[in-house]
């Protein structure tokens, strides 16, 4: 697209009437299904965040109000939603209701369009204070949240246009295909990053243990469980390793699951002296207003939050997401990514810190979905995503950098226990020369960089998390792994390479220096 006519369209958009190319061939596609199908018809649109649904369906909303003489409901799952959207019907010059909990529904004659959230309208129609007979189209905001089927009785004479950047049940048990007729997909985020409407993401990736998390009734992690991981020292030191070295100094968006989770986080930055402030649900409107006001204006702001600013929330000057949580739920992985993903002033790009796995588990963030099919065969798709487990089998166990930097002198520190495992079975010998093998390999790389025994031993523990790792994949091979066998054997292996490098330090020493250590 030229400058100039990006730059022309991006004018029009700015008063609200006029939309961009890809916009426009959405609406005549969704008006053209609208025309040929039956009054009760229900279709899905799919487009990215930050593609401008709300812009699309707002544009629907006034020709269809221009050419019919009936009315529109518009339904939201958030207030902060509710309220943007009915001011953005209202830069189209669509007059529209809030039907809110404090809504007086006495002028609502008056109206041709109703905004509403899913709870109040349900509240509403049940109690029979709306008059819903004349309403042709409902147009359903996130409508991969399944709160919305609810309504559904209420309105089949209607045509439903449900919008969505991630046609995927937030209930797996309830398919989008057992309520919605057909799907429409919309521009890909290839594409919106390839025409300049959306950043790209820089993505980093660490792999991270997650075999003590627990799955709850609703498909994803517990907080419990990803609380007793997140807050532990060793992940809040990845993290803040992963800020300083990809983040530092950008404004930056963390997500994690569970508040204890993002006050951890909170006292770990204060303490480090970076500017941060800690939202959720618990905050008043007045504190949430303060808060955002705040990270809007302070360039190297970071907000720690736990699910809130998922969906509603639009800060285009957002440099870094940091995913401090894993999720089962791909639309959550979308939308927690998709808030860092717009284009401000000069920002091209934009940085994503994964620390749950999540590129692993569902890819990067705009890799090439088939949302056709995923609409239609959502369990096929659940079905292929690799369980922790087997995604923590394919982990390769890397240094930390500063780590590594103790061990400069060996040109490799890594050992493969499984290909080890593999020739051992081959070649006919016990399981247990595996174990051996790497601990003479240990042991021979803290000798590479120690002058005398002591300073060997000294490297022995900060070999921790590698050893714990070996150990792991060890008791995978062997298919054993109750928790009292792992404890003593990773006590074992401990005290075998201490043991080691006691009775053999100047020997091998010899052999890589050529001389013997120095007295």
């Amino acid at each position: 697209m030229s400058e100039v006519l990006k730059e022309l369209e991006t004018e029009e958009n700015k008063r609200g009437k006029a939309l961009y190319s890809y916009q426009k061939g959405a609406i005549d596609k969704i008006f053209k299904c609208f025309e040929d199908a039956p009054e009760d018809y229900h279709l899905l649109y799919q487009l990215p965040t930050g593609g401008g649904k709300t812009v699309i369906f707002s544009e629907i909303v006034r020709q269809y109000l221009r050419n019919h003489n009936k009315k529109v409901v518009v339904l939201t799952h958030r207030v902060e939603l509710c309220k943007q959207t009915a001011r953005t019907l209202t830069g189209f010059g669509v007059v529209n209701k809030v039907v809110d909990s404090k809504a007086n529904l006495d002028d609502q004659e008056d109206y041709s369009c109703y905004v509403a959230m899913v709870e109040t309208l349900n509240n509403r129609l049940n109690e029979d204070k709306l008059n819903i007979s004349d309403v042709g189209l409902v147009i359903i905001d996130e409508a991969h949240y399944n709160s919305f089927t609810k309504l559904f009785k209420f309105f089949e004479k209607s045509f439903i246009l449900g919008v969505t950047a991630t046609p995927l049940s937030s209930n797996v048990k309830l398919p989008m295909s057992d309520n919605y007729n057909d799907i429409i997909v919309g521009e890909s985020i290839e594409s919106l990053i390839e025409n300049e409407f959306l950043a790209k993401a820089e993505n980093f990736s660490y792999n991270v243990g997650l075999t003590s998390l627990e799955v709850g009734s609703n498909g994803d992690y517990t907080v419990k469980s990803s609380e007793d991981l997140y807050t532990n020292t060793d992940m809040l030191g990845k993290l803040t390793t992963a800020y300083e070295k990809h983040s530092k100094g950008k404004k930056t968006l963390i997500f994690n699951n569970g508040i204890n989770t993002s006050l951890f986080v909170y006292d770990t930055f204060k303490k480090a002296g970076y500017p941060i402030a800690h939202l959720d649900n618990t905050a008043t409107k007045k504190e949430r207003k303060a808060i955002l006001e705040w990270f809007n204006k302070t360039p190297d702001a970071i907000l720690t939050s736990v699910s809130i600013l998922t969906t509603g929330f639009d800060e285009p000057s957002v440099e870094t997401i940091i995913l401090n949580r894993a999720t089962k739920s791909l639309a959550l992985y979308y939308q927690m990514i998709g808030r860092g993903s717009r284009i401000y002033k000069d920002k091209k790009t934009f940085t994503v810190i994964d620390l749950g796995n999540n590129f692993h588990r569902f890819g990067p963030w705009g890799a090439d979905l088939d949302w056709s099919k995923i609409f239609s065969s959502p369990n096929y798709y659940l079905n292929n995503i690799v369980d922790d487990e087997e995604l923590e089998s394919r982990f390769r166990y890397e240094m930390p950098a500063e780590l590594r930097a103790a061990f400069g002198n060996s040109e490799e520190v890594y050992f493969d226990i499984k290909a080890t495992y593999v020739d051992s079975v081959k070649n006919g010998e016990s399981s247990k020369v595996v174990l051996e093998r790497s601990i003479v390999q240990q042991a021979k790389i803290c000798i590479e960089n120690s002058e005398d025994v002591y300073d060997a031993l000294a490297l022995v523990k900060l070999l921790g998390e590698d050893i714990d790792i070996r150990i792991k994949d060890y008791t995978k091979c062997i298919s054993r792994s109750t928790f009292n066998f792992v404890s003593w054997l990773k006590d074992d292996y401990r005290k075998k390479l201490n043991a080691y490098l006691r009775e053999n330090f100047d020997t091998v020493y010899e052999e890589i220096h050529g001389r013997p250590p120095e007295e």
